[in-house]
């Protein structure tokens, strides 16, 4: 399976030997769908249908450089739950690093667009709050938890991740979504020659004398991106709906679990959090354990997509 794109173009991708714009992967098999809706928080359970197996996860689409002017953009589709995620490089670091600093930052922002829920969702013009601000704080960490900010460089990206419609797991969408497009970030900007190994990048001396950036062979701008960028970075939700075990929640699934989870980790097994919660119930050590089991199926997919979302893509 081949993925080619340039900068600014959209994808375009051979899946089991077709042709198709998006890049399609039916991941495996994983579960329900599950979700939040809007600023809708509770719970109000309905009869569950789906169409997918416990373990099945929602079918994933990935396009690239959906916009021109980012550094990096991905238009990210899980089932019903789409996610604009777009890199942005800072002209600065925050104020609060030190003139001379070495190494860089990562920030994130998040947000439910208008029309992105069934009934249409205020815009938050004074800034994130509540749920919003707890999402984004969640992705950027997130994010941070899986860079190495001494080898990124003193370089700040700013990653957005923009729900243009909700169907459960955006903020698990978000976290996936948003580590693509940081990926692709990060090859660019060491293909530009601004994100360097630390021996060769150059004093505030050199730069003022007119310092050439060096250009790194295939293998040394590989090798630089992954040590950036060690392990690529996944989150998946989880639910408990009486005893059976579910994958990768919708609205549907999510407003009628009894306990659902949202879980993050990285592509070699670790995990970076884990948020777990009882709805108007509890839950056992032996239940708690497979959620857990299948959220690691979940992670796994997900780490496998990526891989192959972002192979040849420059």
């Amino acid at each position: 399976m081949g993925v080619r794109a340039t900068p600014h173009i959209a994808t375009l991708a051979m899946f089991r030997g077709n042709p198709v714009r998006l890049f399609n992967l039916r991941v495996n098999r994983s579960v329900l769908e599950g979700g939040v809706m809007g600023g809708f928080m509770a719970k109000f359970k309905t009869d569950v249908a789906s169409d997918r197996a416990k373990d099945e996860m929602r079918n994933i689409e990935v396009e690239i450089d959906f916009t021109p002017n980012a550094l990096a953009s991905i238009l990210y589709r899980q089932g019903e739950t789409h996610i604009l995620c777009c890199v942005t490089k800072e002209s600065r670091l925050p104020g609060w690093f030190p003139r001379d600093a070495t190494k860089g930052w990562v920030h994130a922002e998040y947000s439910l667009l208008p029309g992105s829920t069934d009934s249409r969702f205020r815009r938050e013009r004074r800034g994130a709050k509540g749920r919003t601000q707890e999402i984004e704080r969640l992705v950027a960490r997130s994010l941070r938890g899986a860079v190495d900010l001494e080898a990124l460089g003193p370089i700040a990206l700013t990653v957005d991740c923009d729900v243009l419609n909700a169907d459960g797991g955006t903020r698990c969408a978000s976290i996936t979504a948003a580590n693509i497009a940081l990926r692709l970030a990060v090859r660019r900007l060491i293909a530009m020659g601004e994100c360097l190994p630390i021996d060769l990048r150059p004093t505030r001396d050199q730069r003022e004398a007119g310092w050439t950036a060096p250009t790194l062979s295939e293998t040394e701008a590989t090798n630089h991106e992954n040590k950036v960028i060690p392990n690529d970075l996944s989150a998946i939700s989880v639910g408990l709906l009486g005893e059976d075990v579910f994958l990768d929640l919708d609205y549907i699934l999510d407003s009628n679990a009894d306990v659902d989870m949202n879980v993050v980790g990285t592509s070699d097994g670790r995990f970076v959090e884990v948020q777990g919660t009882g709805e108007e119930s509890t839950f056992s050590y032996d239940e708690l354990q497979a959620l857990l089991d299948m959220a690691r199926n979940g992670l796994a997919q997900l780490a496998e997509m990526q891989a192959v979302v972002l192979s040849d893509i420059e």
